[in-house]
C-alpha cells in the first residue's frame, strides 16, 4: 500500500490534464500512485493519457454520469492509505508538496488539509486559506477544497462515497457528513497544497441556480436552521447577484471569492445565531 492515491478525473480537457500530470510527475516523493479516470474524451485527452500511461497505476476512459461517479470509480481502484482528488487542470503547488505532507499523514488523522492557490480566469491569483478549526459555522459556509485535502480511504469505506444525485456540491456534502455528523479527526497544515484553476462547473455562472438549489437541499437534510427565514437568505442572495451581474456582466461566482456570496455567508452566520436563540427561547417556554 502506498501513502497517497492521487485521483485525476478528466473530460475533454487535454491541456489541463497535461498540466496536472506534469505537476504529479515532478514530485520528489515516490510514495504515491496516480489514477486517471477519463469520461471518454474526444479532444485528444486519451493520446495524452497513453503517452504517460507508464506513470499511472490505473487508467480508464469510458462514459460516466458526471464528476462524482468518476471520482467514485477512482476510489474503487485506489490502493493508497489517503486519497487526494487532483482533477484535470489543477496542479500540485510545488515539487516537494507530497514529501512535506507525508510527515503529517503519519500522525494518522482521518483528514489532513492545507490551503489552495486560486488562479482566476483573468490570470490573477490569490491564496485561499482554510480555518484551522473545521467548525459547523465554517462548513455551513464553505467546504474544504478537494485538491488540497487528503482523506483516508477507510473513511469512504465506512461512510460511503460521493453522492451522484448531486452534480456540484457532493464533496461539500461529504465533508458535512463525515466531519460534523461522524466527527472524524481533522488536521490543518500551513502549506499551499495545490493550484485550483477557475472555470469548472462549481465556479461557472451558468450553473449558479443549480449550485444554490443543491446547497439548499443539503442544508435541509443536515441543519435545523433551515426554515422560512433561511429561504429569505437565498432570495436576498439572488437579488444581489442579479444586481452585480447587471453592473458588470463578467462578474463570476467563484464560491471562495464572490462578493455576493461573502454577503450570503455573513447573512448565514447572522441567521444561524438568530435561529439558535429563537430555538432556545421556545425550549424555555
Amino acid at each position: 500500500m502506498c501513502q497517497v492515491s492521487i485521483i485525476t478525473v478528466n473530460y475533454n480537457d487535454k491541456i489541463g490534464l497535461e498540466r496536472t500530470i506534469k505537476s504529479v510527475q515532478e514530485q520528489t516523493s515516490s510514495d504515491y500512485e496516480h489514477i486517471i479516470i477519463d469520461g471518454n474524451s474526444n479532444d485528444g485527452s486519451k493520446d495524452i493519457i497513453t503517452e504517460h500511461q507508464n506513470n499511472f497505476s490505473y487508467w480508464i476512459s469510458e462514459p460516466d454520469t458526471g464528476i462524482y461517479e468518476a471520482m467514485n470509480k477512482g476510489i474503487d481502484v485506489s490502493n493508497g492509505k489517503y486519497l487526494l482528488f487532483l482533477n484535470s487542470g489543477d496542479a500540485l503547488f510545488k515539487p516537494d508538496v507530497l514529501k512535506t505532507v507525508e510527515i503529517n499523514l503519519k500522525n494518522n488523522f482521518d483528514i489532513v488539509f492545507g490551503d489552495l492557490w486560486v488562479y482566476r480566469i483573468d490570470k490573477t491569483g490569490f491564496k485561499h486559506s482554510y480555518a484551522q478549526d473545521v467548525s459547523t459555522t465554517v462548513l455551513k459556509r464553505i467546504g474544504l477544497g478537494h485538491p488540497s485535502t487528503f482523506i483516508k480511504t477507510k473513511i469512504f469505506q465506512k461512510y460511503g462515497k460521493y453522492r451522484t444525485d448531486l452534480k456540484i456540491v457532493s464533496d461539500w456534502e461529504f465533508f458535512i457528513k463525515v466531519i460534523l455528523r461522524e466527527k472524524v479527526s481533522c488536521f490543518k497544515i500551513d502549506e499551499i497544497i495545490s493550484v485550483f484553476y477557475e472555470g469548472g462547473i462549481s465556479s461557472s455562472p451558468d450553473f449558479s441556480d443549480l449550485h444554490l438549489e443543491e446547497r439548499k437541499k443539503v442544508f435541509i437534510e443536515n441543519f435545523d436552521i433551515y426554515d422560512q427565514d433561511f429561504e429569505k437568505i437565498y432570495a436576498h442572495y439572488n437579488k444581489i447577484n442579479a444586481l452585480l451581474s447587471s453592473l458588470h456582466p463578467d462578474i463570476d461566482i467563484l464560491i471562495t471569492n464572490n462578493k455576493s456570496l461573502r454577503i450570503l455567508n455573513k447573512t448565514i452566520g447572522f441567521y444561524a445565531f438568530f435561529l439558535k436563540k429563537k430555538r432556545q427561547w421556545w425550549r424555555k417556554k
